[in-house]
């Protein structure tokens, strides 16, 4: 019960920043239909962006915060106007070799500054236990579930309530139609990599809190692929279901069966989802006439 119970809360806790990585890469293909292999880089240049600021320049926890969003804001807004709307147009195939080259210019320029040495920084969260029907239950794994879960709800709320959440999806819906009620599909468009930048921020604070912030948070990244194949392209609550479930699927693995059949088994259930259900658990079916 012990087992069940630590594997089941890091299952959580992985799946839940998984969720927060995936949300941002729905963001960019529901709004623009680009597919960002660069996303794994985003967590990667979020987490050493708050590490700059915390431990580097020492600013205080909340102006760290504030920095962090700022820059990965930034970040998002330049590549969407410098890179990705000259591509307005290319193929898909053009688009997608872009965020790969993207991917490897990013992980390129955390190297060149910060080496590729772990760097530790001050816990931000509980490094406590408690202890739980038998378990010794990490305190900070629960801070990330919470923390996650807040910033997912948060998110919900923005898109079905807020002006510029009703217009992001007017425009994942159909950009001509929007474009005819005023709205302007290059802001939006500007929006969604910026969120997508803040939420795999978030994603790679954490990440690096409970970890340690060192390259391998881009390879984490990778995970986002399975997720949002299993939970839809294009589905927001899909990528809540879909990280979840890619998590405690890799923990379970890897407590009963074998860590290195844990690394393996999220892209065996892409592979499979791919040929049973290819739009995903809560994706949307695209029927074409020709």
């Amino acid at each position: 019960m012990s087992t069940f119970l630590n594997l089941l809360i890091y299952g959580l806790a992985d799946g839940a920043i998984l969720a927060l990585a995936a949300l941002g890469f729905v963001l960019i293909y529901k709004a623009t239909g680009v597919i960002n292999f660069a996303q794994g880089e985003f967590l990667l240049v979020g987490a050493y962006m708050f590490y700059t600021a915390f431990v580097v320049l020492q600013l205080p926890l909340l102006l760290a915060v504030v920095f962090g969003v700022v820059v990965a804001t930034l970040l998002g807004v330049l590549i969407e106007r410098l890179i990705l709307r000259p591509m307005v147009g290319e193929s898909a195939i053009s688009i997608i070799m872009v965020t790969i080259g993207l991917s490897m210019f990013l992980q390129a320029v955390v190297q060149m500054f910060y080496g590729t040495s772990p760097k530790s920084q001050p816990a931000l969260l509980p490094r406590e236990s408690i202890s739980f029907l038998g378990a010794t239950v990490p305190l900070n794994r629960l801070f990330v579930i919470v923390i996650a879960a807040v910033v997912l709800t948060a998110f919900t709320i923005f898109f079905r309530r807020s002006r510029h959440g009703i217009a992001m999806r007017a425009v994942a819906d159909d950009q001509q139609a929007a474009m005819t009620m005023g709205i302007s599909v290059r802001r939006i468009f500007a929006m969604a990599w910026a969120l997508a930048a803040v939420s795999a921020l978030i994603a790679g604070v954490l990440l690096g809190d409970i970890s340690n912030v060192d390259q391998h948070l881009a390879a984490f990244g990778l995970l986002v692929f399975p997720v949002v194949i299993l939970g839809g392209l294009d589905s927001v609550p899909g990528t809540i279901v879909g990280g979840l479930t890619i998590g405690l699927l890799s923990q379970f693995v890897s407590g009963y069966l074998d860590p290195g059949l844990a690394t393996v088994i999220p892209y065996v259930v892409l592979v499979l989802i791919l040929l049973v259900r290819p739009y995903g658990i809560f994706g949307e079916t695209r029927i074409e006439r020709v």
